[in-house]
């Protein structure tokens, strides 16, 4: 019986396109982090009349991030490559802006994570094409969830900041 190297992916998708993707899924690692870190800032430094509905809304939005870094990583790792994980990775490849270096006010740190969630939904989308070329359903199935996540709480947060008749 001949000897398989355990190393070697067969899973139907070429090395070329795994590693596109996996490039790719860094970049979307890179902005969830960004993101997630930028939350948990704001979180634990709003003030003001909506300190109790912003902080509890952080903290779900926070949550959610954290728990949507090991996904993304580990899609990267089932492609067989090494999934960025440091903040000089992360600030080369994300394309989320840094929190501010002074804490903004409580409706600006809504206008922030709004520019944040559209931002990693433009990073999100912008894979869609190579993962359908590369016939990858669970990337695809991985960016369709981000997606919805990433628009849904845009939506939410950009519903605070209409104006009241």
């Amino acid at each position: 019986m001949a000897k398989t190297d355990a190393r070697q992916i067969d899973i139907g998708i070429s090395d070329a396109d795994r590693e596109k993707i996996a490039r790719e899924l860094s970049k979307l690692l890179a902005d969830t982090y960004t993101l997630y870190l930028t939350t948990h800032n704001f979180h634990w430094n709003v003030t003001g009349p909506m300190f109790n509905t912003l902080h509890a809304m952080f903290m779900t939005q926070y949550t959610e991030l954290w728990n949507a870094v090991d996904p993304i990583a580990e899609r990267i790792r089932a492609l067989g490559h090494a999934a960025p994980g440091s903040y000089a990775e992360f600030g080369r490849l994300s394309s989320v802006d840094d929190a501010p270096a002074k804490t903004p006010k409580a409706l600006d740190m809504v206008r922030v994570l709004v520019k944040g969630h559209e931002a990693v939904a433009r990073t999100a989308r912008g894979i869609f094409p190579l993962v359908e070329s590369a016939n990858d359903q669970p990337t695809a199935d991985l960016l369709t969830q981000r997606l919805n996540v990433h628009e849904k709480t845009a939506w939410m947060l950009r519903s605070l900041l209409e104006e009241q008749d």
